[in-house]
């Protein structure tokens, strides 16, 4: 009864905190909030530039062009917080733009995180949330939340399997009867494809490029699987003259760049394939795989991944947002499922 009175003067919300994208919904309304991870601060202070207002999209424009005085910064690495006081930052941020100045009391969040995270990173997340002014924090694991959010039947008793790959980390389950049966999580994704494509340019073009460029590359002409060749224009500053050059790549080199990291997310499907027992392995042969994460929009991983595993392999509507999508489930489920999820104390 507490609870239900508390809820009148704040809003509970779900959070994808995302090494890329961090993204809120409110019950009842769905997705309110898509921004970058990403904070500007003033170098050697930690101080959030525009009265601490200089987070999400207006601070990725900045990333790769500061000045000398002022850091654009990514807190959160492989699907995990690398720097606390700016993940309190941020979150402190979204959370009041969501939740409105004027709420007595904070929110009570549900946050996905890495199936494969320690228990110091997740004492990291329950921290920096009550810190950043949420009243009780709940956490649940990524892939859960991503087959939740693609409509995946988890709480049947039969297979589903959900391949999830993120900006930071790459999440593969298969679940059964609400509850995850085998997984893998692999700090290998979209941040991995971007540094991959960043090398190549490096090694065959004496090129630089920053990391808005190789995101540019990856989603204009990247692929997975044999595509009919594009070109694309690239700029960045070339290695020996340090000066500003241009230069155009194909998408089928692009495509050999890429194919390091997406061995690793193979290998990590193959991996869980190989654990499940009987029974699973013989409900996905039936009924196959399904991709999530902003990884599963480039073009042809899904026939890759196919190929390797013999499985129907489809891609979620909507891939990126499906893990936000999935905690507005359990924020719509919160009194009847908060106690199978971690949490930070009493509920209170």
């Amino acid at each position: 009864m507490f609870e239900r009175l508390l809820s009148f003067f704040s809003v509970d919300m779900g959070i994808d905190l995302g090494t890329c994208n961090t993204l809120v919904c409110v019950k009842g309304e769905g997705i309110v909030l898509n921004e970058p991870s990403v904070v500007a601060v003033r170098k050697g202070t930690n101080k959030v530039l525009n009265n601490g207002n200089a987070v999400g999209t207006s601070a990725k424009e900045m990333l790769g062009k500061t000045p000398g005085t002022i850091s654009a910064i990514r807190p959160m690495k492989d699907g995990v917080i690398s720097d606390l006081e700016i993940t309190d930052a941020m979150l402190a941020y979204f959370i009041r733009k969501v939740n409105g100045n004027g709420r007595i009391f904070g929110p009570r969040v549900v946050i996905a995180v890495p199936s494969g995270i320690t228990a110091v990173e997740k004492n990291a997340v329950f921290e920096s949330a009550t810190r950043a002014g949420a009243r009780k924090v709940y956490l649940i694991e990524e892939a859960m939340a991503a087959a939740m959010g693609a409509g995946l039947p988890i709480a049947d008793p039969v297979a589903s399997m959900i391949v999830d790959i993120g900006g930071g980390t790459t999440d593969v389950a298969i679940i059964s009867l609400a509850g995850i049966v085998t997984c893998e999580s692999l700090r290998v994704a979209g941040d991995d494809f971007d540094e991959a494509i960043i090398e190549h340019m490096k090694k065959n073009y004496g090129l630089t490029i920053g990391e808005q460029t190789a995101e540019r590359i990856k989603i204009t002409i990247g692929s997975a699987a044999p595509i009919p060749t594009i070109e694309m224009v690239v700029r960045g500053r070339d290695m020996v003259g340090g000066l500003p050059r241009s230069t155009t790549v194909t998408s089928d080199e692009i495509r050999e760049a890429l194919q390091a990291p997406i061995a690793k997310i193979t290998k990590a499907v193959l991996a869980t394939l190989e654990r499940a027992d009987p029974e699973l392995a013989s409900d996905l042969v039936e009924r196959g795989m399904t991709l999530a994460g902003g990884g599963a929009l480039l073009r042809g991983i899904d026939t890759v991944l196919s190929e390797a595993t013999g499985l129907t392999t489809v891609i979620a509507d909507d891939p990126l947002t499906c893990v936000a999508r999935g905690t507005n489930r359990y924020l719509e489920n919160l009194e009847e499922w908060k106690a199978t999820m971690e949490s930070d104390g009493d509920d209170s």
